[in-house]
């Protein structure tokens, strides 16, 4: 990348958007070098952070016309290196768009920016006795533009599904430079769900500049229990009978005893320590058929050999139980320096082999994993702890994870329910896609992207990024139309 090309880029920026939403110095760039996927890093050559929708546009416009490479990034928190920047490009940050633009409450939408913060645009709309059901663990940080890239879920994701069931439209600048509108307010568009395809499609198709959002109505009660069992396959198995009763709970999440112990030490909840494995199971609805489905399912633990339940007396116990599950992630700091944080899923029925199979992982590795995770719908957060100081054991950690990922894939399962793809699983597409799978959704990139600037070396394998890894040849779009050769 020459000099003069990023000069004239910061001159054309410095005629059309605030000098201040543009930022140069190296300490500064430095700090957006990556994501929460810590273990990659790439410092861009510009941040810029625009102070409005408008400035947004022109900045990208100027960086498309430039023919810089370019990434997309919220608020950071993603988990699999999606907005790692590229170090030969422009890194565009969303934050600074925060807005809430219109609350409807009568047609139940709002409509927002994408730096928004997932947990305001619910207290914004509390009064309304409204909210937003999409609640990852990181919803007091993470935004919804960066729910909207990675398909976010989060506890309630069993009864209520992912972002995408919750995001009705989408304003999208693409890498073209066009706004396009995709989706709208109801529920169903016309013509092709291209909403749904950008949705989850981890920044590659363009920047979401405006979301309509789908809002609830608050439930009117909730009940919430956590049932302890002396075995991570009994709470296995108690997940799997209360989903067969045809109970659906809002939430059920599972933590084994590393996990308990280390929540426990960073929030004093209440957790029992001694316990091998919990289940927090939540109910929601109305009153009558919660509190039947409440009883019926503590019954079902008791059954599975839960030895207590803690069942929540008030909003204030609820919140702790749940004050201590979303301190999951930062609380693996009291077992370990570092972690590897994976996300692949499973059918509910493979929970106990595929936990076993972790954890015998654990033992040949003689590396401590906290099992953290959304039960109800097989999508596992193992946590590899590891000491970077010292030597080699880093390494192992990435082996033993890639090795929980093929444990997955065996039992018939995916290597993402909500982190995404990034640069952290890219070089394992080939183990659960064919050639044929993989150049079709070349193909759809290439539509949305003819000269793969957006985000570029995301989500799908190619051998700059998977080094010396043995996969299978995919001729790249550009190959495929003469635009372009590999060298």
């Amino acid at each position: 990348m020459t000099i003069s090309k990023i000069d004239e880029l910061v001159a054309d920026l410095r005629s059309v958007i605030s000098p201040a939403s543009i930022i140069l110095e190296a300490t500064e760039r430095s700090a957006y070098s990556c994501d929460g996927l810590l273990s990659h890093k790439a410092v861009p050559l510009v941040v810029i952070v625009p102070e409005s929708r408008e400035e947004l546009v022109t900045a990208v416009r100027a960086v498309i016309a430039a023919g810089l490479p370019w990434v997309a990034r919220g608020a950071g928190t993603g988990l699999s290196g999606g907005a790692l920047p590229d170090d030969e490009g422009i890194l565009i940050v969303t934050a600074r768009l925060n807005k809430i633009l219109e609350i409807d409450a009568v047609a139940q939408i709002a409509v927002v920016e994408p730096g928004v913060v997932n947990l305001e645009l619910s207290k914004a709309v509390l009064p309304e006795g409204l909210y937003f059901a999409p609640d990852p663990s990181s919803q007091i940080a993470c935004t919804i533009g960066g729910n909207v890239a990675e398909n976010s879920g989060g506890a309630h994701c069993f009864k209520y599904g992912f972002t995408t069931h919750h995001v009705l439209g989408i304003e999208l600048l693409l890498p073209t430079g066009e706004l396009v509108w995709l989706g709208g307010e109801g529920m169903d568009a016309p013509g092709p769900d291209l909403r749904g395809v950008v949705i989850g499609s981890e920044g590659t198709l363009g920047i979401v500049t405006r979301i309509v959002c789908r809002l609830l109505p608050l439930p009117e009660i909730r009940r919430t229990l956590v049932a302890y069992f002396d075995s991570v396959a009994d709470a296995a198995r108690a997940v799997s009978d209360v989903v067969a009763q045809g109970i659906t709970p809002a939430a059920i999440e599972m933590m084994d005893h590393l996990a308990i112990e280390a929540c426990e030490l960073a929030t004093g909840a209440g957790l029992d320590t001694s316990a091998t494995s919990c289940l927090l199971l939540e109910l929601d609805g109305e009153a009558d058929e919660v509190v039947a489905e409440f009883r019926a399912v503590g019954a079902l633990m008791r059954e599975h050999g839960s030895s207590h339940v803690w069942e929540a007396a008030d909003e204030r116990e609820r919140a702790l139980m749940w004050l201590a599950r979303k301190a999951a992630f930062a609380a693996a700091g009291r077992v370990a320096p570092a972690y590897i944080v994976q996300d692949g899923v499973v059918p509910r029925s493979a929970l106990p082999r595929v936990l076993e199979g972790i954890g015998r992982l654990g033992e040949e590795s003689a590396l401590a994993i906290l099992n953290v995770f959304h039960a109800g719908d097989g999508n596992l957060h193992p946590l590899v702890t590891y000491d970077p100081a010292i030597p080699g054991q880093e390494e192992r950690a990435e082996e033993v994870a890639a090795k929980i990922l093929k444990l997955c894939l065996d039992e018939g399962g995916s290597l993402t329910g909500e982190h995404g793809i990034g640069v952290d699983k890219v070089c394992h597409m080939p183990d659960m896609f064919s050639d044929e799978d993989l150049a079709a959704f070349g193909r759809l990139r290439f539509a949305f992207d003819p000269l793969e600037r957006c985000n570029r070396g995301k989500l799908l394998p190619t051998p700059r990024l998977c080094g010396e890894r043995p996969g299978r040849y995919v001729p790249h779009p550009l190959e495929v139309t003469g635009h372009g050769e590999r060298w």
